[in-house]
């Protein structure tokens, strides 16, 4: 059994875009786990319509 591991967690938000407005994606959150736990967020991205992998820092979440 690992003490720490690193999990993958896909959910889907409403995010907003000065450019496209408003849009719903899917996110996909990068954490680290401790017994299960999840205790700190490495990375979150998003991907596009045309594939493109996007950092969730440019678009804020909003509803």
């Amino acid at each position: 059994m690992k003490l720490v591991s690193v999990k993958r967690q896909t959910k889907t938000e409403k995010r907003f875009t000065e450019k496209m407005g408003m849009f719903t994606t899917s996110v996909i959150y990068i954490k680290k786990t401790f017994l299960n736990i999840p205790f700190k967020t490495l990375h979150k991205y998003r991907e596009t319509y045309y594939g493109e992998i996007k950092d969730c820092e440019d678009c804020v979440i909003s509803a």
